[in-house]
């Protein structure tokens, strides 16, 4: 009688890729762009070297975010067709080497923003880590369809942060780029869980499509669609911002809120037939890039 004796499978040895990856550099390009919007909207213009730095300090945290949710959702992730090949389900490295690369770059950010920029940047910079990493991802997405909203909060902050590296205080403008983007997180999200809602069911995570029907999502999304193209809008009656960004921002949210209301009466039952939620979901990203380079662009030229 034969006699096999499973294995455990070989650690695959971990490459610089590896860890590029644990820091969802898609993510990290967001945060970058939304946070150099925050800081060219600010009154006051940073020295080249000083900017960079704190650009620099925003994009280790998002990465350092990045890598510590990783670390944490290694299990789910796994069951999950679009995450199974990040490098911890993939079996690339060990959890530890992520946990220590998380912290240590996390660490490093924060007390280089402190160093080179001032207290109440590297505070909000600390904030935002601790924000994504123990609120949305322990404490919310696997406890709450709700966690996108509250969770939003976490994506919100690289323009405030980016503000206050400039000017060392926090006023409405940033306020109001924080809000859109808080407000902007829940339809864009929404939009994706619809098309990959099986995926989140295999996974355990109780978003808004796994636990409530499609049309109490879609209903949902236009919800904060409204609020949101309320405060893009918003900074040209206020004052901040001139003619041309108000009238870029009211073109572009209505478009924004005509195909959300073209999700809302759809009755797609599967993601190839959702070619509206896949739309939207498209158009979102181009949204909240246009809305914020606009923005940045009218206050330089004002």
């Amino acid at each position: 009688m034969t006699v096999t004796t499973l294995t455990p499978t070989a650690m695959l040895p971990a490459d610089w890729r590896d860890f590029f990856a644990l820091t969802k550099p898609r993510v990290m390009r967001s945060v970058v762009f939304t946070a150099l919007c925050g800081m060219l909207a600010a009154p006051v213009q940073l020295p080249f070297v000083l900017g960079f730095t704190a650009i620099l300090c925003i994009a280790m945290a998002a990465g350092a975010a990045g890598a510590l949710n990783q670390w944490y959702e290694s299990d789910i992730d796994s069951l999950m067709k679009r995450t199974a090949k990040r490098p911890l389900p993939a079996g690339k490295m060990e959890r530890e080497t992520a946990l220590q690369f998380g912290v240590g770059l996390g660490v490093f950010s924060v007390l280089l923003m402190g160093m080179a920029i001032g207290l109440l940047a590297a505070t909000l910079l600390a904030a935002s880590i601790l924000f994504y990493v123990l609120v949305y991802t322990v404490g919310l997405k696997r406890r709450t369809p709700q966690n996108i909203v509250i969770g939003g909060a976490a994506g919100a902050f690289p323009p405030l942060i980016g503000w206050v590296a400039a000017t060392g205080s926090i006023s409405t403008l940033p306020l109001l780029m924080f809000a859109i983007i808080f407000l902007w997180t829940p339809p864009h999200s929404w939009a994706l869980a619809l098309l990959i809602r099986d995926d989140y069911a295999k996974g355990g995570v109780p978003m808004l499509p796994v636990v409530a029907s499609a049309r109490t999502t879609r209903w949902q999304m236009l919800f904060y669609a409204v609020l949101m193209a309320a405060a893009a809008v918003s900074p040209w009656p206020l004052g901040l911002a001139g003619a041309t960004y108000g009238i870029v921002a009211a073109a572009t949210s209505a478009i924004f809120l005509g195909l959300t209301a073209w999700v809302v009466v759809q009755r797609a039952a599967t993601p190839a037939e959702m070619k509206a939620e896949r739309f939207l979901f498209v158009y979102s990203i181009g949204y909240i890039l246009a809305i914020f380079a606009t923005l940045a662009i009218d206050r330089l030229t004002a």
